[in-house]
Parts: C-alpha cells; structure tokens; sequence
C-alpha cells in the first residue's frame, strides 16, 4: 500500500485551513511589495488615471501622505515616476538632469518626512523627458542611441542619488549602462545606493496604462524593439541579467509580471540573487476589468497573482494593488 491511494490522500492536509496554513509553501507579506505612484505637479492634486482604475497622480506633498500610508501598512518602499509638463519636455529630456524636477522634489520630501523609514526606488530614463518618448537620445533616422543616452543616464542616475534616492533602478534597456551608473556613484560618494535594474524588460503590449500616467503614450514615436526585449525570448534574459550582475546590479527585475513567470523561475534558479517582478500598468487594468463585470472577485484576483510572483521565485513584487494588497493581508 506504500505510496498508493488510499494510503496517500493528499486531501488529507487540505481538509482545515489551521491545515493549509501549516503546510503552506509560499508566504507573501506587505514586505513582499513595493508600491509605484506618479508623481504630478502642484500641491493637493490627485488626478485620477482614465486607464488604470484606482490609481491616480499625486503632487509632491500627496506623495508624501502615501509614503506615511505605507509605513503604517508595512509596505517598504516606493518607486516614484514622474509626469514632466509638456513644456518641460525636450529630444534630449534635458529635465531628468534639473535638481529642482519632480522627481527630485518628490525624493527629498519623502525622506524629509520619512527619513529611512520606508526606501525610495527612482525610475533612470528618458521617457518621462522626452517630446518624442522614447527612452533616449534619437539619431535622424528615430534610432535610440545607446552610448550617448547612457551618458545621460549616468547625470540622471546621480541627480537622483544627491536628492536622496535609495535605489536607482534604470529602466531604459540601454547597454552597459549599469556598469556606468555604478561607477559614477561609486565616484560621487553614493557607495550605499542600490542600483535595481531592469535586466529583462520586454518590449510588451501591456504598457499603454502608464504611458497614459507619465504623458508619454501620445508623444511616442514609433516603437521600443530596438532595445527592449522580444517577447520570444528567454534564454536571453539571463543574458541580460548575467551583464547587469557582472557589472555591479544589486537586485534584477523581470517585466511585465504575469505573462513572463517563466523568467522570473529562471533567474532565480540560476543566480539566486534578489529579484523582483513588476506587475505592470495593464496586467492591473485586467483584473480591475475583470472585476468591475462581476468575471472574478477582485480580491482573490490581487492576492492569487501576487502569490504567483511568489511562488516562482520572485523576492517582491512592484504592483499598484501594493495598498490594497497589504490591507487585505493585514486582515
């Protein structure tokens, strides 16, 4: 009877949740999560985002209520990106290099309120800068250039580190930018920062959300294929990632989230380092569409999908369920 039915009832452990708890595989906490916001100028503003239900701009002093807000929810850190003015936008994104842009003012006044309380995770690219929205400088032809960006990369990288960033995490999918960015911190006194990087970050239809949130949707000319991902591939991600460790990345992310768990197991398994998985602006469009026609239960959705990062292997997850993620865990 050794190892047959009815000797072996898998059911058995399942039949009490004192049961299920106990022999639980994956756990996720608010420690688990790191919450994205956007940041918009003003003071009092929240501009609630067409497309991403729930989520809405904040102006510097509103980011700094959610900052406290998640201190109390357990959430430890942030990850700001900004909505430049139209007019503050230029081909170079000269703005990402201005101490006093939002991004900046957002940094300082969360640590100002906040000290080290709860981490702050900045966004390095263009994009948010840009009049064109690609992640970088542009050549005549509309071609991304990559050693003329990561110059300017390096400048925004620091502008965030002088203003109090904990983690810099370049999203741009520029080569050697990583090694470049740590360099220059390393040479300006910033040895403690973390450097996130978005090793493998595909270039996904699931997007379109946040380019509504940082007002680069309608600016973006052409496409990102030339640098970000192919969504075919896999084994070139832990390329990717291979480059970024070798050249003094902290912790790696994989993005989008669900449709790539595959990626996230494979990282995991084959450096054991840090590695988070970012829950982007369209995956939590779906479930916030699935919940409102009555096709699933909102909450069980938030924490199925959050406990599936988890389980392949993810150390956190940025998701913009972050707040309601935590509340529904805390019970």
């Amino acid at each position: 009877m050794d190892g047959h039915y009815p000797a072996i009832r898998l059911r058995r452990t399942r039949a009490s949740a004192w049961s299920r708890a106990m022999v639980r595989e994956t756990a996720l906490t608010p420690a688990d999560l790191i919450w994205p916001l956007f940041v918009t100028d003003g003071e009092g503003v929240e501009e609630p985002i067409g497309t991403l239900p729930g989520v809405s701009r904040w102006s510097v002093d509103n980011i700094v209520v959610r900052a406290r807000e998640a201190i109390d929810l357990g959430i430890p850190c942030l990850a700001l990106f900004p909505n430049t003015p139209g007019d503050m936008r230029d081909a170079t994104g000269s703005h990402a290099l201005d101490s006093d842009n939002l991004m900046c003012r957002a940094i300082a006044a969360i640590k100002q309120a906040c000290g080290d309380e709860i981490g702050v995770l900045t966004d390095v690219a263009l994009d948010p800068y840009t009049d064109h929205g690609q992640d970088g400088l542009v050549d005549d032809g509309g071609y991304v250039l990559n050693d003329e960006t990561v110059e300017v990369l390096v400048g925004q990288a620091l502008n965030q580190a002088a203003a109090g960033a904990d983690i810099i995490a370049p999203s741009d999918m520029m080569d050697g930018r990583i090694g470049a960015i740590r360099n220059a911190l390393e040479g300006e006194g910033h040895a403690n920062v973390q450097i996130m990087s978005y090793a493998a970050k595909y270039a996904s239809a699931f997007y379109g959300p946040f380019r509504d949130a940082v007002g680069s949707r309608g600016l973006l000319k052409g496409d990102k294929k030339t640098y970000q991902m192919d969504p075919a591939n896999g084994d070139e991600a832990l390329r990717e990632v291979a480059l970024d460790l070798a050249e003094g990345a902290d912790s790696v992310m994989v993005k989008p989230g669900l449709p790539y768990l595959d990626v996230v197991r494979a990282v995991k398994e084959s450096f054991g380092v840090p590695t988070f998985a970012y829950q982007v602006s369209g995956e939590y469009a779906m479930i916030e569409a699935a919940a409102a026609v009555g096709a699933g239960d909102r909450d069980a959705l938030v924490l199925e999908t959050l406990m599936a990062f988890k389980r392949a292997g993810a150390n956190g997850v940025l998701t913009y369920h972050a707040a309601h993620a935590a509340r529904l865990l805390h019970g």
